[in-house]
């Protein structure tokens, strides 16, 4: 399975102490050994087959759906919106995933506290990353989101960027929530508790679109 680049930074120096230890003892290999297979597991990056029906509104993210609120103020899309909040635990895949094809009119970073990502008060006061999407005169906001364990967001896209549905965008380090905005108009396909995959879950359409 293919690994994020940016695990490798933690991936090979936890390879070398295992293997150093293991030289001096193999019991002293053993708890390196976890760590290091804990840590190709939490950076893995699956392929995953996108959708491809028009109006779609994929997941950016793996994990539960903590929260639909219907009349979110979101002052970056300038109205109104609906906004899907996802929680990541340190068990899902942390690579983030574009919503929707369009053109990034913005992406800002926010710095800030180090919440429990599933505290709903973690979307205002918590470190976070979001990305402005113009798809078809309507705007999309993804909003990654640091968590208590979570120190690091990771972005990889930059303003004016063409981007696909599904390209991969960023990813955020040992546990997260993601949150994504869309236009109240969006036929919503999920619910609070639902699971979700990055790329692949349909989270709505946009009705016009049909």
């Amino acid at each position: 399975m293919p690994i994020a680049k940016e695990g490798y930074v933690f991936i090979i120096p936890l390879m070398g102490i295992t293997i150093l230890f293991g030289i001096i003892s193999i019991k002293w290999a053993i708890i390196p050994a976890i760590l290091t297979l804990f840590v190709i597991f939490f950076f893995r990056d699956p392929e995953r087959v996108v959708p491809s029906e028009a109006g779609l509104i994929v997941s950016p993210a793996d994990g539960h759906v903590i929260g639909i609120n219907h009349k979110a103020d979101e002052n970056l899309m300038g109205e109104e919106s609906v906004c899907v909040s996802i929680f990541l635990s340190v068990f899902n895949v942390h690579v983030n995933r574009i919503p929707c094809e369009g053109n990034v009119i913005q992406t800002v970073y926010n710095s800030g506290k180090f919440l429990p990502a599933f505290q709903e008060k973690a979307s205002l006061l918590n470190e976070q990353n979001s990305v402005v999407i113009n798809h078809k005169n309507k705007k999309v906001v993804v909003r990654q989101i640091a968590g208590l364990i979570a120190r690091r967001i990771v972005c990889w896209i930059k303003d004016g960027c063409q981007v696909a549905r599904g390209q991969r965008f960023g990813l955020i380090r040992f546990g997260s929530r993601v949150d994504l905005f869309i236009p109240r108009e969006v036929e919503l396909l999920i619910k609070k508790g639902d699971k979700v995959f990055g790329g692949k879950t349909v989270i709505g359409k946009i009705k016009d679109e049909i």
